[in-house]
Parts: structure tokens; C-alpha cells; sequence
């Protein structure tokens, strides 16, 4: 018999990356698919999608942001090929009206997406974590963290920011123990922070010292066309922003506790091990 295999999409992404490390460390066979990981799959590419899918037992979905969400056709194909268990990345706030930016509404995708898994007629899991605190280490804010000055329109809002080990601890639960089934978890940190109270905690664990600058929403949206050229995606990032000026992101939640029966790390924990791990260096 042939060990069950799970599928990681996004698998050389923040949360996969770390839910294929965490599954074959407890020697569970993991194949890492995206368009640049051991396993190719391309969202907007369906003939990558059964081979990505063959012999797989679960699935760690990181779904695409796009209407319509390809989703729910995945989902079909991937119950189809035979895959028992599927995991889902959705986001918080999705089922909250009015969570993002007004005149903006992102949680069709992710809603078509939970639909899907809730549908497939196999055990499924939905987690929808708050803002990673390795966006400061790895993701957008990395930059503005390393040039000691980090422009952002989040006001003095404040944020629960969650550890992306602790999602990824999560999602393996979920992919290969018992309890989890028909569970939707939302994930966060253990407090709420503020953006200078996270970069104080950065410094504070010998991280680089650097100061909030307050911006608007139409500064911070120029700025993110001129680097990326993507005025979409520049959309999509500065209305992700405003549950944090807003401090819909500050409760904290139970789902990792829920999930896993102790606390999701803080702040100062995930800032302790990035620069343990190198992650301003350069």
C-alpha cells in the first residue's frame, strides 16, 4: 500500500511552504504545486490540475482571488480523482458585510470557494486566518520594514495579527487528524498591535528598527502601481488594509486553540524566530 499523499497548492507560498515542511516532518508524504514548486499547477492553466491531482488523498487549497473563482470546478475535479479530504484557505471577514473597504467586496471568491468544499460531499475544513504577521518579514510589508519606514493607510488601527506556523499547524491538523471535519476556524494572534506596536516587537527581538509613516489610500495605491504595474492588484491590497484602520482585525479569536488546544503565538514570538531564520537580513 502506498502512503496517502496530500496536494499543497500555493506550496512554495507563506502557508504552504510551511504545511509542506510541517507534514513531512511528521512523515506525511506532501507534494508542494505551484507554478514554480516540484509539483506544477497553474490555476489558470487546467491541464495542470489532474496531474497535480493524481494519487492525492487531500488537498490544501490556497485559492486564487478572481472572479469567477476557479474554485469550485477544482474542487470537482479534485473529489473526482479521488481525494477524501480537502482543506481550505479562506479569509476572515468574508461572511461579514461591509468587512472591506467600501465600494469594494472581497469575499465572493472566497465564499464561492467555501460553498464548493462545503458541497463536495467529502470531510472539509475552513480556516480563515486575519493579516499574517509574516507579511512584515516575507510579504508586502518586508520592504518599508527594511528601509526603516513603512507607509501605510491603516491610521491607529489595530490588527491580531496571526503567525502563518500557526495556520499552517492548523491546516495539518486538519489534512491528517481526526476532530476537524465540518470545522470553520478562524485564526488569529493572542492581541491585538497596532503597526508601530509590531515594528517596536521586530526591534525589541533584534529585528530592523523602523517607524510607521500614516498614508492614504490613494498614496499607498500609487505607490503599489508604480512598483508592481498591476493597478488590480494594487485595488485589492489597499481595500485588504482597512479591516486594519478600521480594527475589525483586532479581536482575537479561538480557532487556533480550538484547532490545535493551546494559544496561537504572538508577535514577539513570530519576531524572535524571523530573526532567528535570517528574514531582514539583505
Amino acid at each position: 500500500m502506498t502512503s496517502p499523499t496530500t496536494l499543497v497548492l500555493g506550496g512554495t507560498g507563506i502557508t504552504g511552504r510551511r504545511v509542506v515542511q510541517h507534514l513531512r516532518a511528521q512523515g506525511t508524504p506532501a507534494r508542494a504545486a505551484s507554478r514554480s514548486g516540484d509539483t506544477t499547477f497553474d490555476w489558470t492553466d487546467r491541464a495542470t490540475w489532474r496531474p497535480a491531482l493524481d494519487g492525492a488523498d487531500a488537498a490544501y487549497i490556497v485559492a486564487l482571488d478572481t472572479t469567477p473563482s476557479p474554485t469550485p470546478a477544482f474542487v470537482a475535479e479534485a473529489v473526482a480523482s479521488g481525494v477524501e479530504r480537502l482543506v481550505l484557505l479562506s479569509a476572515r471577514g468574508v461572511d461579514v458585510p461591509g468587512y472591506f473597504a467600501p465600494g469594494f467586496d472581497g469575499a465572493p471568491p472566497h465564499l464561492a470557494g467555501e460553498a464548493a468544499v462545503r458541497d463536495s460531499g467529502v470531510p472539509w475544513t475552513i480556516l480563515r486566518p486575519g493579516w499574517f504577521a509574516q507579511n512584515f518579514s516575507e510579504g508586502v510589508f518586508r520592504d518599508g520594514v527594511l528601509a526603516g519606514e513603512l507607509a501605510l493607510p491603516t491610521g491607529d488601527g489595530a490588527g491580531a495579527f496571526v503567525d502563518a506556523d500557526d495556520i499552517a499547524a492548523v491546516a495539518v491538523a486538519a489534512l491528517t487528524g481526526p476532530g476537524h471535519a465540518g470545522e470553520v476556524y478562524e485564526l488569529s494572534g493572542p492581541r491585538a498591535l497596532t503597526i508601530d506596536g509590531v515594528l517596536a516587537a521586530i526591534a525589541a527581538a533584534g529585528g530592523p528598527t523602523a517607524r510607521y509613516v500614516p498614508a492614504s489610500d490613494a498614496e499607498f495605491r500609487k505607490r503599489l502601481v508604480a512598483e508592481w504595474g498591476d493597478e488590480e492588484a494594487a485595488d485589492l491590497w489597499t481595500s485588504a488594509l482597512h479591516p486594519i484602520r478600521t480594527s475589525q482585525e483586532a479581536p482575537a479569536t479561538d480557532g487556533v486553540k480550538r484547532a490545535l488546544g493551546r494559544e496561537p503565538r504572538g508577535i514577539e514570538e513570530f519576531a524572535a524566530a524571523a530573526v532567528a531564520a535570517g528574514a531582514w537580513r539583505g
